[in-house]
């Protein structure tokens, strides 16, 4: 298959790493210095559905995979699917579950998914109110795209507030003021093909600047997979009761969303809640998660774009309220048969459904995943001052040392070539992915890989993944 992937972050890179095989071509636009011995890099604008549906009829792409959100709420995706190549990821319309914030609160709303209360603000003596109503700690966040790093969660009224006034300075900008949510935050994607829903594994990721959790909000500084405190039963049951309504509703509205469905939740006391959903894969996530993942992705993409991710047996079970698993309680023994369309199912469905409900990632007929046993801890290098401004084009060496550390591998973020040199090019440059047999091992191969690289002034975490 001939693939273009479109992006040149962390995330895009480690799409590029499990879609190579030596039957896939891979172009990739723009790409990185990392991406290159993957496939082609291709200057192309991104932005510009036609010129990407232009180059993908030239080269014969058979899937486009659209990595980051601003071509998808640029309409990039339309544009190849109406010069009809497949395409992984949502349209315009759909791709506002990320593109605004109000608009995902409004489907949410609709299909019955809890999430933080909150209210949509324009105005400055709005935000104040919305402060007093829901209290510290603030949660303050752009109503719009902020490339992972606006929203601010603070105890103190005066950094929320001009957190708020920036959004609002913005054309037309809005702030959205929500309440604070109690419990581990999880991120959970989910491969849509506009009628169905199929969850990957759950990731952690780690999105404060600073060890501790101190500092200013990022774009994420490190994560892990598996979470060997969840209950084996959460990747189900959130598709139960948030990806799979979310996926629904899209329908219902003449919008179906194919793409990944990042769902980022927070298990709080009271079950289940969602806390932000985008529409791409997340980074640093992505790297720790599909680096487990067996399963050949560029099929699982394809099927995708194709609608052919099911076929579904019958409804998943969402009568009763939240499940056990989302409340962080052992899962109940579901009782009677799923069915299809109403009808019984014979009894050689029913045992495979029977089979499938026990088995965390296989959900009432949709195709099992297959991931390695190992773990994944991913650690992102930053350079000096992120997130705040950075100095771009200073050496970064050590890459293969870092890449001969036994389980590790180094993904490329924001790196450029510079006379023959990988040099500094944004904020978050590198991370360090280790694999092991649990995710103690995995984050020593990270850090041990991480240790061998030298950028001047650039800092990383040290407590990713601690206490596992």
């Amino acid at each position: 298959m001939n693939i273009l992937i479109l992006g040149s972050g962390g995330r895009e890179h480690a799409i590029a790493r499990s879609l190579r095989s030596d039957d896939d071509v891979l172009y990739i636009a723009p790409g990185n210095p990392g991406m290159a011995p993957l496939g082609t890099l291709v200057d192309l604008d991104i932005l510009d559905g036609a010129a990407v549906a232009a180059f993908a009829r030239s080269k014969g792409i058979d899937l486009v995979v659209v990595g980051p959100e601003a071509p998808l709420v640029a309409g990039v995706a339309d544009a190849v699917r109406e010069a009809g190549i497949d395409v992984f990821g949502p349209s315009r319309e759909a791709a506002r579950l990320e593109g605004s914030k109000a608009f995902a609160k409004e489907v949410m709303a609709s299909a019955g998914v809890q999430t933080a209360r909150s209210r949509l603000c324009t105005s400055l003596g709005e935000v104040e109110a919305a402060l007093d109503a829901f209290g510290a700690p603030h949660v303050v966040k752009d109503d719009g795209l902020a490339a992972g790093k606006g929203v601010v969660v603070t105890d103190d009224r005066d950094a929320a507030l001009a957190h708020a006034q920036g959004c609002l300075a913005k054309p037309e900008g809005k702030a959205l003021i929500e309440e604070f949510l109690d419990g581990p935050e999880v991120s959970l994607f989910c491969l849509c093909d506009g009628r169905v829903a199929l969850p990957l594994e759950p990731a952690q990721d780690y999105k404060r600047a600073y060890d501790g959790g101190k500092g200013p909000n990022t774009g994420g500084m490190g994560s892990y997979s598996p979470l060997p405190w969840a209950d084996p039963g959460l990747a189900d049951a959130v598709v139960a009761e948030v990806a799979q309504p979310v996926v629904d509703e899209m329908a219902r509205r003449g919008t179906p969303f194919v793409g990944v469905l990042y769902c980022g939740l927070a298990l709080t006391s009271e079950g289940v809640k969602v806390v932000e959903f985008n529409v791409r894969f997340g980074d640093p996530e992505t790297q720790s998660v599909l680096a487990r993942l067996v399963t050949p992705l560029a099929g699982l993409l394809r099927d995708a774009a194709r609608g052919e991710l099911g076929p579904v047996l019958g409804e998943p079970e969402r009568a009763g309220g939240e499940s056990a698993a989302c409340r962080g309680e052992p899962r109940a023994e579901k009782g009677g048969q799923p069915s299809r369309g109403g009808s019984e199912l014979n009894g050689d469905e029913r045992e495979a459904a029977a089979d499938d409900e026990e088995k965390p990632g296989s959900r009432h007929g949709l195709r099992r995943l297959e991931w390695l046993p190992d773990a994944a801890v991913t650690v992102v290098l930053a350079a000096s001052g992120y997130p705040g401004p950075v100095h771009a084009g200073d050496p970064v060496e050590g890459l293969g040392a870092a890449e001969s550390v036994p389980g590790a591998h180094v993904v490329h973020a924001g790196t450029k070539e510079s006379d023959g040199a990988v040099v500094s090019a944004g904020g978050r440059v590198l991370a360090c992915v280790g694999m092991g047999k649990d995710v103690a091992a995995a984050r020593a191969a990270a850090y041990a890989a991480i240790s061998e690289i030298r950028l001047k002034g650039a800092h990383f975490r040290t407590d990713v993944a601690t206490g596992m």
